[in-house]
């Protein structure tokens, strides 16, 4: 199951209790005190790991607790210290404080690991008091408690680019044509239910990751339909590929606004990312007016059609692509960068996409 969020309350180790001990040793008289120090109690880590996807492992683990130091022995010989506990999460996930809500850490590549809280310190033996006025001391010092915080988890995935559009326009059917992605593909809305990525190949070297969430509808922002809980997976994606289905009953005006102005109430950061858009379905509207509907969407969106560029769309139909004279100006970010009708089924300008999406990717990289 597909888990994205949990509350936790996570503890450190207390340290171990110093000992009271006294050497007691043949022909050693009035030895002296030899207890030793408690040991120190394990400290809470997190570790980012690409080998976890999800957060579901810790639905039945509410509380996570490090190990006790262990008690200080005789002959000055300290406890062992408790174990430290490593928490594995997913690449992604946001380390937020319940009680100040500031997020502690953003775990964001694999293998980064972060100290969280450390255990209490062992408790020092009764040799540490030993003076010429107290040569018998019988007390030894308590460990210290560990820490107790109360923490929220959250995953956000980490994608180049997120796929946005309405249920059924066929984000699921593109995702696994163009990469290794097997989402459920049925002919109904609201197929997909969990977030989703995969890996696009660029030739034998080159890659990027495509993310595809369940479709959105009017308010989603506000909790209708799927609502917030995953519009938020495509906060981290650096690029949008808005899809609007050319063979819908909705209105090609009312698809592309509502989704724009969606992603606007939910992120000022998404309302101005990079982004283009694919008109879906094109195997399925007839030569006479997909023409007329492209020319018509390319005016929706104030840009006029290409017929020719560097990224070969199939010409016999209209598009627009951006270019610009100088690529260091970057690209016009209230337009789209490119608008081109595809047919994943068909596999109708496939692979012209997937190259034009890891050419803006390349650009996006370029900036930071």
């Amino acid at each position: 199951m597909f888990t994205d969020s949990v509350e936790l309350t996570v503890s450190s180790g207390k340290g171990g209790p110093g000992c009271v001990a006294f050497r007691r040793e043949k022909f050693v008289v009035n030895g002296g005190p030899n207890g030793g120090d408690g040991g120190k109690g394990g400290d809470i880590w997190f570790k980012c790991d690409n080998n976890t996807h999800t957060l579901s492992h810790f639905q039945k683990k509410m509380h996570i607790k490090a190990d006790n130091g262990a008690p200080g022995e005789s002959s000055n010989m300290t406890g062992k210290s408790g174990a430290k506990k490593v928490v594995i999460v997913p690449p992604g996930t946001q380390i937020i404080d319940m009680d100040s809500g500031e997020i502690v850490f953003d775990m964001l590549k694999d293998g980064q690991e972060e100290l969280f809280i450390t255990g209490g310190k062992g408790g020092l033996g009764n040799t540490h008091f030993k003076s010429s006025t107290n040569q018998r001391p019988t007390y030894a010092q308590p460990g210290e408690k560990g820490e107790t915080r109360r923490i929220k988890l959250d995953l956000k995935l980490i994608a180049d680019v997120g796929l946005v559009g309405f249920p059924n326009v066929g984000k699921s059917t593109l995702i696994s044509t163009v990469s290794n992605a097997r989402p459920e593909i049925a002919n109904y809305e609201f197929t997909t239910l969990t977030p989703k990525l995969g890996q696009v190949n660029i030739g034998d070297f080159e890659s990027f990751i495509m993310a595809d969430i369940p479709g959105i509808i009017g308010g989603a922002h506000e909790g209708k339909g799927l609502g917030i809980e995953f519009l938020r997976h495509i906060e981290r994606t650096e690029i949008l590929l808005f899809m609007v289905d050319l063979a819908s009953y909705r209105d090609l005006r009312e698809q592309i606004e509502t989704l724009k102005a969606e992603v606007a109430a939910f992120s000022d950061k998404l309302a101005h990312s990079k982004y283009a858009i694919a008109l879906t379905r094109a195997d399925v509207v007839s030569l006479d007016e997909i023409a007329e509907l492209i020319n018509s969407f390319l005016e929706i969106v104030g840009v006029e059609a290409t017929t020719s560029s560097d990224i070969a769309f199939d010409a016999s139909m209209p598009y627009f692509i951006q270019k610009t004279a100088d690529e260091t100006l970057g690209y016009n970010r209230e337009l789209p960068y490119f608008v081109a009708p595809i047919s994943s089924a068909a596999n109708k300008n496939i692979e012209p996409l997937k190259n034009a999406l890891f050419k803006l990717v390349q650009s996006k990289r370029s900036e930071h």
